[in-house]
């Protein structure tokens, strides 16, 4: 008897040891994050000429949803990881900002890349609906977009009779608070439908873009520069499309490695949902010449002091 209370008491202690290193491991990566985009939203708001581009318009509403990706995202994994309990009426918000800015995010690439298109092709005759002072109008579209379907997801669910959405605590999880087949099917039906149009109309892009460059025998550094954007914007999608993975990556670790579930799960939110978000918007940023500039100012101001 007291053998199982020692080999209990250890099972115990790895547990909080293990739960503790992956919290070590994730909030770090979290901070720096904000940290970069507290930065760049600081010289977006301290420099106004880049709010009347379109295009910084765009990656500013980027960061933004990723930023909200990430931080319902870090706030669902420290519930999980400490096994809180949350009642729906708290739980359920959470999960449609988690589950609409994730949507949002391959929408936002697939109109930044329009934007280029528009920039190379309508350079003087700019569609109303591109210019900066009107830019607020798809972004707002693309966010009533992104929320409609995990509202209407979470709308058609019924919940257990016994569940008081008040006050009965329940673990905040997708899979928990939505365990349908047929929410999961339609879930992942609107996932692949997302981010094929995206894809499409990346791809779309990018070819015509790169058609116009060989045409053209002057300026072509400005469409090649819009090119490289795109193709950009692809890599980006790649990276968020990396989360659908994650069932086979499930598959792969269960045949040869002996993972328990939730470092299964750990190992598919660090790698396919953190570091993608992560990667993103730095890399944009700190590819931008302009932008660049200012940061490594800010740096350096930041250094002397």
């Amino acid at each position: 008897m007291q053998n199982l209370t020692e080999l209990s008491g250890n099972v115990t202690s790895n547990n909080s040891l293990s739960v503790i290193i992956k919290v070590c491991v994730v909030i770090p990566f979290f901070c720096v994050f904000l940290c970069c985009i507290a930065v760049m939203l600081h010289i977006f708001a301290s420099h106004r000429q880049f709010m009347d581009t379109s295009r910084y318009i765009l990656f500013v509403c980027m960061l933004i949803n990723d930023t909200l990706q990430l931080l319902s995202s870090v706030l669902l994994f420290l519930f999980f990881m400490g096994r809180v309990k949350l009642a729906l009426v708290y739980c359920i918000p959470l999960l449609i900002i988690s589950t609409a800015t994730f949507q949002n995010t391959p929408l936002i690439l697939a109109t930044m890349s329009l934007e280029r298109y528009v920039a190379i092709f309508y350079p003087l005759q700019c569609p109303i609906a591109w210019r900066s002072d009107r830019i607020w109008i798809i972004i707002l579209s693309l966010l009533l977009i992104s929320c409609i379907f995990p509202i209407i997801d979470h709308s058609i669910k019924k919940h257990d009779p016994a569940v008081d959405i008040r006050s009965t605590p329940v673990f905040c999880h997708a899979t928990l608070v939505n365990s349908s087949e047929i929410q999961t099917l339609i879930k992942a039906a609107t996932s692949i439908l997302f981010f094929t149009v995206v894809a499409v109309i990346i791809l779309f892009t990018y070819v015509r873009i790169l058609l116009e460059t060989r045409k053209l025998r002057q300026d072509t550094d400005s469409v090649s520069k819009a090119m490289h954007t795109v193709l950009l914007h692809g890599f980006q999608l790649l990276l968020c499309m990396l989360a659908f993975t994650s069932p086979i990556t499930e598959r792969v670790i269960v045949l040869y490695f002996n993972w328990r579930p939730e470092n299964i799960a750990y190992f598919n939110y660090f790698c396919f949902i953190l570091i993608p978000r992560f990667l993103s918007p730095v890399i944009y940023g700190f590819r931008d010449q302009s932008l660049r500039g200012y940061i490594r100012k800010h740096f350096c101001a930041v250094v002397t002091k």
